[in-house]
């Protein structure tokens, strides 16, 4: 009788979900699945503890802001924002105003949007301008920030034109996403962005447009508000009604060096902590009720709602599920999409580019989120869009309007979000008591799992390395 060999305990980072892997959905899907949703990317990182002064301190903050936030690439707007000449869009964020401007030929440039003269800032809205004057005096820039005129020049011998171009911040563009990055030099968008624009390849975000676009002001740090969608866990006890078609505890959590991960979630599966499930027609039924991405909430004629799907005998509700996603989605769009996965036209592939720009992969109705630090390190600005694609041959459209909501509204005051509206409203029951309880803490530590926070674990790592000059500006 051979020995027994002992067991061998998993390694730290190794443990993961008894539910269905990543890996086993990819090797069932119907269609087969490309290399980016089956090599897996993921190092383990330690166990530590954050301290929780990161997300409290005003000190913290005013290190981000000198630190960090000049060296990175800023998602600023989306190429359909700024369509004709002479568009601009106003970004803010941590501290820094800037004009977003079309120039004659097609090209974008971001200005700092100050005055030269006293300093008021030259807009405070978007819209579409050929020259900028400042409100207070009259001074005026022309659109590519060279100097335009000043009234009593007579008074001022000591400014020179070439003196009073406004300062300029570099811009990248890709995928129809527009960056800014105030300090020049560094990785380029490309090598920042990296292995971003390889997946999206696929997928086509220049064929998109903005079809919705909501932000709120949320009372908690906005890595606190961040950190909360970069995770699928907490779905067991914030937000129970997905749980029949959602495989939360065994998504999938990816790395790649610095800047660049994703989490991949799974939908048309039971998630593992559904005991008592009631077959495939059950997961599509209740998909449909809940899952916002496939339902009617947009103006758009890409989105297809599945309603009425029957389960064929010996099919799974995921499948059913994708076959009739690529159906209306082929149809409604006039893209030939046979070979998409079912996982590129029902899950949540959600990537996150440090420090704060999250786009969802794959072929349905996209979603990109944005957060940005408030007035104090207690609150935020978290901004969803919706991109949908345009059908084959249609020219792009302007983007839709900002709509803002105010630190005392609700997500669901946005009625063109649906039933997505009610799940981040479920999250925002969370966020102020979690704000509340870091400055609280009696040991100043936040804990993490190894695998399924690892995507925290990887910015905060990322945020330290431009905090301690490892990245940024500070390098020697």
């Amino acid at each position: 009788m051979a020995d027994r060999q002992p067991e061998i305990a998993p390694q730290l980072g190794e443990d993961r979900s008894e539910g269905i892997s990543w890996a086993e959905l990819m090797a069932r899907d119907s269609r087969t699945p490309p290399r980016i949703l089956t090599e897996e990317s993921y190092t383990y990182r330690g166990s530590d503890p954050i301290p929780a002064d990161r997300y409290t301190s005003e000190a913290f903050a005013a290190l981000e802001r000198e630190k960090m936030w000049p060296y990175v690439w800023q998602f600023a707007a989306r190429e359909e924002d700024l369509p004709e000449a002479g568009d601009f869009v106003v970004y803010e964020n941590a501290g820094r105003s800037y004009l977003v401007t079309r120039q004659d030929d097609g090209s974008v440039r971001a200005m700092h949007n100050v005055c030269l003269h006293r300093g008021r800032k030259l807009r405070i809205e978007d819209g579409s301008a050929d020259t900028f004057t400042c409100p207070f005096h009259g001074f005026s820039w022309k659109k590519d920030g060279s100097f335009n005129a000043m009234p009593c020049q007579w008074d001022f011998p000591h400014l020179k034109e070439q003196t009073l171009h406004l300062p300029e911040a570099e811009v990248g563009r890709w995928g129809g996403y527009i960056f800014l990055r105030e300090e020049k030099g560094g990785p380029s968008l490309e090598e920042f962005l990296a292995p971003l624009p390889e997946h999206f390849r696929r997928w086509r975000h220049e064929e998109c447009a903005t079809v919705m676009r909501v932000a709120k002001e949320v009372p908690a740090n906005w890595k606190v508000t961040m950190e909360a969608f970069m995770e699928a866990w907490h779905t067991i006890v914030t937000h129970p009604q997905l749980l029949p078609f959602t495989g939360d505890s065994n998504a999938a959590y990816w790395t790649w060096g610095d800047h660049v991960n994703v989490n991949l979630v799974p939908f048309g599966v039971m998630s593992p902590h559904i005991t008592d499930g009631q077959g495939e027609q059950w997961i599509i039924d209740e998909f449909i009720k809940y899952n916002g991405r496939s339902g009617d909430n947009y103006e758009d004629p890409a989105q297809a709602n599945p309603m009425a799907i029957t389960v064929p005998d010996g099919v799974t509700a995921r499948a059913a599920l994708g076959a009739a996603m690529r159906k209306a989605y082929s149809e409604s769009t006039g893209y030939d999409h046979e070979d998409a996965t079912d996982a590129e036209l029902l899950d949540a592939l959600v990537y996150n580019v440090f420090p704060n720009f999250a786009p969802w992969g794959g072929f349905m109705p996209n979603i990109v989120y944005n957060w940005k630090p408030g007035k104090t390190p207690d609150t935020c600005i978290m901004e969803v869009r919706i991109l949908a694609r345009i059908p084959k041959g249609q020219p792009i459209p302007r983007g839709a309007p900002l709509k803002f909501l105010t630190l005392d509204q609700k997500w669901t005051e946005a009625a063109e979000l649906g039933i997505l509206g009610d799940v981040f409203e479920q999250d925002m029951d969370n966020l102020p008591y979690v704000q509340q309880g870091l400055h609280a803490s009696k040991n100043g530590q936040v804990q993490l799992g190894n695998y399924q926070e690892i995507r925290i674990r990887q910015f905060q790592d990322t945020m330290m390395k431009y905090l301690d000059g490892t990245l940024g500006g500070s390098r020697g």
